[in-house]
């Protein structure tokens, strides 16, 4: 986990838990108070297509970083593959994709939601949103200031590809329809109303009519 200061130098902010190194840290969202919630599925030592294959030293867990002792805990450690991750507007909810349909059918492709404790700790984890059709998942995910989450889904096929849009009870309530597979999206522009989609090959952008919460 590093940080990349405005000189361009960069900062490495912790690199291994418990005396073992991260298997590959994917997500971070940081809070108000400073900390870094972060995931580390493991994608980037399945193999050599998105890293450098490597053997697991540690559990597929979700980790905060504490800004002071700059020490690290584990807040969720039951997830098959932890990958996006954000907080609500008041940042009392923390939302953790599953991407663990990617092991197979039988694990999970759903976005689980956390209350958060005093900034520190997460109880009462419940699935949020199952992700369709067929076995798509959600990667990166956002949320607007109304409390929805956006999610870049696919691998589903054709139908799936794109962007998801969850009310704050779980509700699906939009889609983009993108011709690629769309990983991460951000919000952006001036007023924070234009959505930008990373997607296989492409990067797409889009005014829409949400806003996202502002990021730290």
């Amino acid at each position: 986990m590093t940080r990349t200061e405005l000189d361009g130098t960069v900062t490495v902010l912790i690199d291994h838990y418990q005396g073992k190194p991260f298997n590959a840290p994917n997500d971070a969202a940081v809070h108000s108070n400073g900390s870094i919630w972060f995931t580390d599925p493991g994608y980037g030592i399945l193999s050599s297509y998105e890293g450098h294959k490597a053997n697991f030293e540690l559990p597929t867990n979700v980790y905060r970083l504490d800004p002071d002792s700059r020490e690290a805990v584990v807040v969720v450690g039951d997830m098959r593959r932890p990958n996006g991750i954000c907080f609500s507007p008041d940042e009392r909810k923390l939302y953790i994709c599953d991407t663990g349909v990617t092991d197979g059918a039988q694990y999970p492709h759903h976005i689980r939601v956390y209350d958060v404790e005093g900034g520190a700790r997460l109880t009462n984890g419940r699935v949020f949103a199952e992700i369709g059709p067929g076995l798509a998942l959600a990667d990166g995910i956002r949320c607007d200031t109304d409390g929805n989450i956006w999610a870049g889904t696919g691998w589903g096929g054709e139908d799936s590809n794109g962007v998801q849009i969850f009310a704050p009870d779980g509700t699906l309530i939009g889609r983009i329809h993108l011709p690629e597979i769309c990983a991460n999206i951000c919000f952006g522009g001036a007023k924070r109303d234009r959505l930008f989609m990373c997607a296989s090959t492409s990067l797409y952008s889009l005014y829409v009519g949400a806003q996202g919460a502002l990021k730290r």
